[in-house]
């Protein structure tokens, strides 16, 4: 029989499902913010498509009556602005890590953020969109420090990839193209590893089978998550 779930539990599985829905949304903002293309190693979408259509000829103005007072110039209709706060703004960048704040739906979210200094796949040179590691804080949930990588492609669908840190290794949980860490007991103590270790290594499986390996510098992550820190009490 299957087991029924306690309140305890059912609660907890919510929970998870609905920071997992809150990670995806994060992993989604920072990609158009910071101009990720789309997905790779996806079917790429056909090149060929309708012209666009030419704009209308605006009718040339009529010469006005030699008596009609001069009106002012109607103003050209103004953009509307972006939505506040939805562009991350840069805090300090340290070494390989920046420090940014956003606050998307006018909720704040601060975090660290980092691209790899070297990349290989397995077979080799297959084509990947930019990769980025993310460790972010959001006040308003109590989250402090949640590890997050967007991988370049989607992954091979229920496959763990792997974060080393020197001897450590942990286990990373994916979907799409995002990975966060499966033990979430484990995510504070990756975080002092990470600020007291050299360098990341994580290992991950595409959806078309290709290996990646990509290393993640450390040099200056220490003080950038002491102003993401700083600047989301």
């Amino acid at each position: 029989m299957t087991k029924l779930l306690t309140g305890a539990e059912a609660l907890s599985a919510r929970c998870m499902r609905m920071d997992r829905r809150w990670q995806l949304a994060f992993l989604l903002f920072v990609a158009a913010a910071f101009a990720v293309p789309a997905l790779a190693q996806q079917p790429a979408a056909p090149t060929s498509a309708a012209p666009a259509p030419l704009a209308k000829p605006k009718p040339k103005p009529k010469p006005k009556p030699p008596a009609a007072a001069e009106k002012p110039a109607a103003e050209a209709p103004k953009p509307a602005p972006a939505a506040a706060g939805a562009q991350p703004k840069l805090l300090g960048q340290y070494a390989d890590w920046g420090a940014y704040t956003a606050s998307p739906g006018s909720k704040k979210i601060c975090f660290a953020i980092s691209k790899p200094t070297s990349s290989a796949t397995d077979p080799p040179n297959r084509p990947r969109n930019p990769i980025y590691m993310f460790i972010s804080t959001r006040p308003a949930d109590k989250v402090a420090n949640e590890v997050s990588i967007i991988i370049g492609y989607p992954f091979k669908p229920g496959s763990e990839a792997s974060a080393q840190i020197g001897s450590t290794t942990f286990a990373l949980y994916t979907q799409q193209d995002g990975a966060w860490i499966k033990n979430a007991a484990e995510e504070a103590q990756m975080v002092d590893a990470m600020r007291a270790g050299d360098a990341v290594i994580v290992k991950g499986e595409s959806a078309k089978g290709t290996k990646t390996t990509d290393k993640f510098d450390l040099k200056g992550i220490s003080q950038a998550l002491d102003k993401v820190a700083q600047d989301c009490k």
